[in-house]
């Protein structure tokens, strides 16, 4: 075959967009027209020189790329207009060279910044030894980071995921399956949930049946029925939400990301250890965005000292590989069988073996500590900074996860910031800003942000008339 192919130019299939619909049309496997493999790892194909073109097949041109995404992909976002080519530490650079500092972590994953030496060391050496197996059989990168994550927890085992949604759905299914394994005579055990406002657990149907804003779930109705809303931090209320017999679970986010920078009161949480072990309900803490380490703790419910039954993990857990993680205590193991749940990808030894290197360096105590102070600094210094503007009406969270509140749409201040160099996202009802930076961020970088922000400010009163 090899002789046979001799007259051909072996090569990547990277070829401009330009080119590619031509590309379809002439590549020949022995004679035979087919249709190419996208992203293959190499085929046997005429090349010319204008067909090579860039890495990734684009050339480096922001539009070019902007103008393909509404060609070829189904249009779930709406993207900011920055295509992202390169980053290193808590910078990012365009396609076109233009350099921005991140404060959007990526949705707060890239809790190491960007292009990390250990990180990437992790993730070069698993590959070239194994990447994927299933779980049909053991690996060591796998049991390596459960092993880590039951010492360093309350938990006493652990389930893995590819998302923080997918984490969503292990729980809701444990729930339920330890409501009739702890209730085996029961004809009707317990299967509903009570979840908060300004709740956000994910977009499959299970978890967005638990997130409060309608515009999430109306378009996909019916979810999946049982779920009961109540007022995030409303203790009277939520007291008449569960119910022994009813109630399998209770949702909730120590400190709710999407849904505005709210923090729960140890009050609350404390209600809620109580109220779930009087109603034999389980206490679920969803840890997706506001864990491992983002509030200057390795676990945001450490800050209260409450623990749940199971908690969810996902966003930084692998420094930017897609991974989820419910952890449970025996109680909740104890339930679960053979085949109750599974998944293919989940817990492959290439992305275990990256989270290994992001936990081991995010629980060192002295790297917990930088975070808290840093986090205490970037707040502060916005309160005093920001205190005299009219418009802001509340700075508020929890080590490196802050949010400003205005009294307006906060989407000019994200585009004013965008084009003066630096990324925040929006949370709330669109009023407020969400500062998640990499956790590995420097003083000389908040300050650096903070003066980007506050020089955006005056779009503001141009907006608010």
């Amino acid at each position: 075959m090899q002789n046979a192919m001799s007259s051909t130019f072996q090569a990547p299939l990277q070829v401009p967009l330009s080119q590619s619909g031509n590309l379809r049309r002439q590549i020949k496997f022995n004679g035979v027209k087919r249709r190419p493999m996208v992203a293959a790892a190499s085929v046997n194909v005429e090349v010319n020189d204008a067909a090579r073109g860039s890495a990734g097949g684009l050339g480096r041109n922001n539009k070019e790329v902007m103008e393909a995404e509404k060609k070829l992909l189904v249009g779930t976002y709406n993207r900011a207009p920055v295509v992202l080519a390169s980053g290193k530490g808590c910078k990012l650079y365009d396609a076109e060279g233009r350099e921005y500092l991140d404060l959007s972590s990526g949705i707060a994953v890239n809790a190491l910044g960007h292009g990390d030496a250990d990180w990437i060391k992790a993730v070069v050496d698993q590959a070239n030894v194994l990447t994927h197996v299933s779980n049909m059989y053991y690996s060591i990168p796998q049991i390596e980071l459960a092993k880590r994550l039951v010492a360093c927890s309350f938990a006493d085992r652990v389930f893995f995921s590819n998302t923080g949604t997918e984490a969503n759905e292990a729980a809701i299914k444990f729930a339920r399956k330890f409501q009739r394994h702890s209730n085996p005579d029961s004809k009707e055990p317990a299967t509903e949930f009570v979840s908060f406002t300004n709740s956000f657990h994910g977009r499959t149907m299970g978890a967005l049946a638990l997130t409060s804003k309608e515009h999430y779930r109306s378009p996909f109705e019916p979810v999946m029925p049982g779920v009961n809303f109540v007022e995030y931090g409303n203790i009277e209320a939520t007291r008449k939400l569960i119910q022994p017999g009813k109630t399998a679970a209770v949702f909730v986010e120590p400190i709710q990301g999407e849904g505005g920078i709210y923090s729960a009161t140890k009050e609350f949480l404390q209600f809620l250890r109580d109220a779930c072990d009087d109603a034999g309900a389980l206490l679920v803490f969803d840890e997706v965005q506001c864990g491992l380490g983002r509030t200057g703790y390795l676990w945001a419910h450490e800050h209260y000292g409450i623990f749940p039954d199971i908690m969810t993990l996902a966003k930084p857990l692998a420094g930017g590989l897609p991974i989820g993680a419910a952890l449970v205590t025996e109680k909740v193991a104890s339930a679960i069988n053979y085949g109750d749940h599974g998944s293919t990808f989940a817990g492959s030894p290439l992305v275990c073996n990256a989270a290994i290197a992001v936990l081991d360096k995010i629980s060192n105590p002295a790297f917990l500590a930088s975070v808290s102070k840093k986090g205490h600094y970037f707040k502060e210094t916005l309160k005093q900074k920001l205190a005299r503007n009219p418009h802001v009406k509340d700075v508020r969270g929890l080590g490196l996860i802050i949010g400003i509140e205005f009294d307006v749409s906060a989407t000019p201040v994200v585009d004013a910031c965008r084009d003066s160099g630096l990324l925040v996202l929006t949370a709330g009802k669109g009023n407020v800003v969400r500062l998640v930076p990499p956790l590995i961020i420097s003083e000389q970088e908040l300050d650096q942000a903070v003066e980007i922000l506050c020089k955006t400010l005056p779009v503001l009163d141009s907006n608010s008339n």
